[in-house]
């Protein structure tokens, strides 16, 4: 019984830490009604400064139109695997769960979209919004394509 409380222990004690070094992001994007094909969208984290930090999502499957999303593209050096989807369509949403480290939350990070629509217009920083805990389950209205995006902690 010994044993097994202290194996027990252990393990919350090695994973209780882990737990709380990031927290699972909700992200949630509608678009506008408009005419042509689906968006191609980058979410991603800056610093204050609008330095890139890293992709959260891409909505958009082939590479050779993410150029187009222009602030993401220039900072982005790194493979997407693993967090590119289909295109979102006219009036459609994306919803998407992402881990964001604790340490970046209300610490002067922020979440980013650009967006862009073959034949259409390109949307660079379409959205900007603080990654804090005051910002968080309100809708802010993109520039360009994004009828309203809000996040959720």
């Amino acid at each position: 019984m010994k044993k097994l409380a202290l194996t027990l222990g252990l393990v919350a004690a090695i994973a209780i830490p882990a737990l709380a070094e990031a927290k699972t992001v909700t992200l949630n994007t509608t678009l506008k009604s408009y005419g042509g094909n689906g968006a191609y969208l980058a979410i991603y984290l800056t610093d204050a400064q609008g330095k890139f930090h890293s992709t959260l999502r891409v909505a958009g499957p082939k590479a050779k139109y993410h150029s187009h999303l222009r602030d993401w593209s220039r900072g982005e050096k790194r493979n997407v695997d693993g967090v590119t989807g289909a295109s979102v369509g006219s009036g459609q949403s994306l919803k998407a769960s992402v881990n964001v480290a604790d340490a970046l939350i209300d610490a002067g990070y922020q979440i980013r979209i650009d967006s862009a629509v073959e034949d259409g217009r390109e949307n660079a920083a379409e959205v900007v919004v603080p990654l804090t805990a005051a910002t968080a389950g309100k809708p802010v209205p993109g520039k360009g394509y994004v009828k309203s995006f809000s996040f959720d902690m």
